[in-house]
């Protein structure tokens, strides 16, 4: 007979760590991944603000001596579940670079991709563990093909218009474009925005406009949620946890508002395509209406 420990509100945190062939292995503190949709993140977070710094200084040894009992070298990542009490408990190490790696290289200047090539290559790390530093809170949102009012169901198609937002604070890792297609044989995650702010308030505030300035058409997308999620009193107070979006969203919130959002931003596309027609070709009339508004316009007012 195996008997679990059960947790009725869990929060998920997790330490990234790196070590070298050399016998030097460091943390670079925590971050908070609790919001999840189907066991799968959605919005990653650091610093936790239920970590202060004698937890944050526990939790980093154990994830330290868990890489050092297996011989691990290179970038991994040591899972924590939390309770209500804030006591931690191992879940799972993840021996690679996970996707929410941005939101630690903004709060502490480090460059995770390069740090893994060097101890790759046998170079031992710059810097020991006193000599790391943080800054500010940062945080990011997934953003995927999806159609959140269905299940989550993965949203397929080509991608007939993106613009990716920009601004103080923000990072946009990509990896599609306008005209890719968007099949069923991979993970729906396209994108990953991560911002950063000198506060939770500053970071969540950032995320919240560039958001709203991500356009996306031809897929349903999952920026609608993150939304919901990023606004939510709940969330705000910090007060989250794994069940996070299954005790606040279900079907139907996002709906009276979307469909005609995305019908309208559909219909200004057109237009703006039509004007592209009209500047290359001379002889064809303007169209009725003749909108000369920056597109951004349009999106900002969502």
């Amino acid at each position: 007979m195996y008997i679990e420990k059960y947790f009725e509100d869990p929060r998920h945190i997790e330490i990234q760590i790196l070590a070298d062939a050399r016998g030097n292995t460091v943390h670079l503190g925590e971050r908070e991944c609790s919001i999840q949709r189907r066991h799968q993140k959605v919005v990653e977070e650091s610093p936790s603000v239920i970590v202060d710094e004698a937890m944050r200084s526990r939790m980093g040894e154990t994830a330290v001596k868990v890489a050092r009992a297996c011989g691990y070298t290179n970038a991994g990542t040591v899972e924590f579940l939390v309770d209500s009490d804030r006591n931690f408990y191992f879940l799972e190490m993840n021996t690679r670079l996970q996707v929410e790696h941005p939101v630690t290289e903004l709060r502490t200047g480090l460059d995770l991709v390069a740090l893994q090539i060097r101890i790759a290559g046998g170079a031992g790390l710059p810097f020991t563990q006193e000599g790391i530093r943080f800054s500010g809170h940062a945080i990011e949102c997934r953003i995927c093909a999806e159609d959140t009012e269905n299940n989550f169901l993965p949203s397929t198609g080509r991608i007939a218009h993106l613009r990716a937002p920009a601004g103080p604070g923000i990072r946009d890792d990509r990896g599609v474009a306008e005209g890719d297609e968007i099949g069923v044989y991979y993970d729906p995650m396209m994108a990953k925005l991560i911002a950063w702010g000198g506060t939770r308030g500053e970071a969540i505030a950032r995320l919240v406009r560039a958001l709203r300035e991500y356009e996306i058409l031809g897929v349903r997308t999952n920026i609608p949620l993150c939304l919901f999620v990023l606004k939510h009193p709940m969330f705000a107070a910090g007060e989250i946890s794994t069940h996070f979006i299954s005790k606040y969203f279900s079907p139907g919130t996002l709906s009276d508002a979307l469909p005609l959002e995305e019908e309208a931003a559909a219909a200004v596309c057109a237009l703006i395509a039509r004007e592209a027609e009209v500047a290359a070709s001379p002889m064809l009339p303007p169209p009725p209406g003749h909108w000369r508004g920056r597109r951004s316009d349009f999106f900002r007012g969502r």
